[in-house]
């Protein structure tokens, strides 16, 4: 059994986690998220913990960063769109469960107002501005657990994980 909660999106996302794992949800409904649900996920955070489980698309991320914002504390776990997705959606409810086994082994919190990595070194890790840096931001965010993440995403979240640019430079 998993002791803390997960948010999830919707239904299908709380059907597909509990056909692998023992665990209880809070759904958002998607990007209907308003105060009432943020005020009981910030009570379950208090009791029991949660875990943000989102979509690995924008609306899902638009939900993890409202949360985040509101409750400082959270865990998060993230799935790479490929790995949950089908011809035309993406969605936790369409990872399988090794995917799923792995995002919620490798959980993130963070921590604000560090900055473990400047952008200088962001951009001379090559993570910004080059050719090939949507692959070095991919080969980050694949081995820190950190999810999509677009350059700007990418480098808070490496601040807010209090990853340095020795550990990101031996990654690359």
């Amino acid at each position: 059994m998993i002791r803390q909660i997960i948010v999830v999106e919707g239904k299908n996302d709380t059907k597909r986690l509990k056909s692998f794992f023992d665990v209880e949800t809070i759904e958002t409904h998607g990007m209907g998220l308003g105060k009432e649900t943020i005020e009981v996920v910030r009570k379950a955070n208090e009791t029991r913990g949660v875990i943000l489980f989102l979509d690995p698309d924008a609306p899902g991320e638009k939900i993890r960063r409202k949360l985040n914002d509101a409750i400082p504390g959270l865990k998060n776990a993230f799935v790479m769109k490929e790995d949950a997705r089908t011809k035309k959606k993406v969605g936790i409810e369409h990872a399988s469960k090794e995917v799923l086994e792995e995002a919620l082994s490798n959980l993130v919190s963070y921590e604000e107002d560090r900055e473990s990595l400047s952008k200088e070194e962001f951009y001379e890790l090559g993570l910004e501005g080059m050719e090939d840096s949507a692959k070095k931001r991919e080969k980050i965010a694949r081995h820190f657990h950190l999810g999509k993440c677009n350059a700007k995403t990418l480098y808070r979240r490496m601040n807010l994980m209090d990853i340095s640019f020795e550990e990101a430079k031996e990654v690359l």
